[in-house]
């Protein structure tokens, strides 16, 4: 994955001629609101290398659903296809913290040390919040160690020393530890797994079909993810290794993986999550935890000047998208790049679900997405 300016330099220049290509006219299926500029959506999808995807467009009165495939790899999309969201996850997260607080099960603002009975765990997590965690301002930062940690059930307070290195408060670094932990203090909490807690509190009060456990759905339905660059045939990966372990019991010290980006879901359950803050649906959240998640935070400083984080939420001013505040995520992992955004006040909103793109960024925010909602919030949608 290209992580710095010249990286991505090297990994674009590279992307014509090492990458697969989908097919010259990858739309299969389209159902909704005709598409005043297919063929610039479809030339959207070639320059990306998107390889099989799920695209929903809304207008807030109008909405078309949009699937295309790939031929090699062979990734076929359907209206019901789940995808593994990544970082989108970091939402669905958000929403449900928001919504224990607002049922007075949990307090964003109390420290979270107090959820565990560790001496050596409260000193090390010490001043940390679950705002903090929500807004990455925790000050951990992700350890080399991360991934083997977790996909082997090592406690987090094995790694969690070597994390814990700002002042909570003081700074913004993008943290998939400490969204983890927020998984975490949801099974201290409520003694549940945190698979199950989802399940309750979020994904069947929303009629979601979703899941942190993919080895729970049917492995069929899954869109195989293929990293463009460098390709390897026949390396698809459906399950992860977190993936493909089922959460029978609570364990508050081991279960730090799956909140920060193990949710899997298909396109409509993605809109019917983002309706709770695109239209506030059925009040499933309060209006000042609402207006909390939107908020500034913290900024992502020089590298992204256009981006800030609210609650789990990422906030994207760019003129050149919208003249309007921009709301949502993006998703990096495994060689997808996906995306569900929002535009403030006029309820447009575009979400993206692929199997396989172009990872390339400027700063931190994919270009995918970053050519996908100027397509759509510029020119696609005004025009309906």
């Amino acid at each position: 994955m290209p992580t710095t300016k010249f990286k991505n330099m090297l990994y674009r220049a590279m992307l014509p001629f090492c990458a697969p290509r989908c097919s010259s006219h990858p739309v299969s299926f389209m159902n909704g609101h005709p598409l005043s500029s297919r063929p610039e959506f479809e030339s959207l999808l070639r320059r990306h290398h998107v390889l099989g995807s799920a695209v929903l467009l809304s207008s807030g009165t109008g909405s078309t659903l949009i699937c295309s495939d790939s031929a090699s790899p062979c990734h076929k999309s359907h209206p019901d296809t789940l995808f593994r969201v990544a970082s989108i996850t970091k939402t669905a997260t958000a929403i449900l913290a928001m919504r224990l607080a607002d049922q007075g099960i949990l307090d964003p603002d109390a420290p979270i040390m107090a959820y565990f009975h560790d001496s050596s765990v409260c000193s090390v997590l010490k001043g940390i919040t679950l705002r903090h965690l929500l807004s990455h301002t925790s000050g951990l930062i992700d350890p080399l160690s991360l991934e083997h940690s977790v996909e082997n059930g090592i406690p987090f307070t094995d790694i969690l020393i070597d994390s814990r290195k700002y002042q909570p408060g003081h700074s913004f670094h993008y943290s998939n530890l400490g969204f983890g932990l927020i998984g975490c203090v949801f099974e201290a909490i409520l003694n549940l797994p945190v698979g199950q807690i989802y399940q309750d509190y979020l994904f069947k009060p929303l009629k979601m079909n979703a899941s942190l456990e993919g080895c729970l759905l049917p492995v069929d339905r899954i869109m195989p993810v293929t990293r463009i660059l460098p390709y390897h045939k026949q390396q698809d990966l459906v399950l992860t290794v977190l993936g493909s372990k089922p959460l029978t019991t609570p364990d508050p010290i081991r279960h730090y993986g799956h909140t920060a980006g193990s949710m899997y879901t298909d396109i409509s359950s993605l809109q019917s999550l983002f309706n709770v803050l695109i239209l506030n649906n059925h009040h499933f959240i309060s209006d000042s935890s609402l207006n909390d998640m939107i908020a500034e935070h913290a900024s992502y400083g020089s590298l992204s000047p256009t981006l800030s984080y609210g609650l789990g939420l990422l906030r994207i001013n760019d003129r050149s998208i919208s003249d309007k505040m921009i709301y949502g995520h993006q998703g990096f992992a495994y060689g997808c790049a996906d995306g569900a955004f929002w535009e403030e006040g006029t309820c447009r909103s575009v979400i993206m679900l692929n199997g396989g793109s172009s990872e390339a960024r400027i700063g931190r925010l994919g270009v995918l997405n970053r050519d996908l909602m100027r397509w759509a919030f510029r020119k696609e949608l005004p025009s309906w």
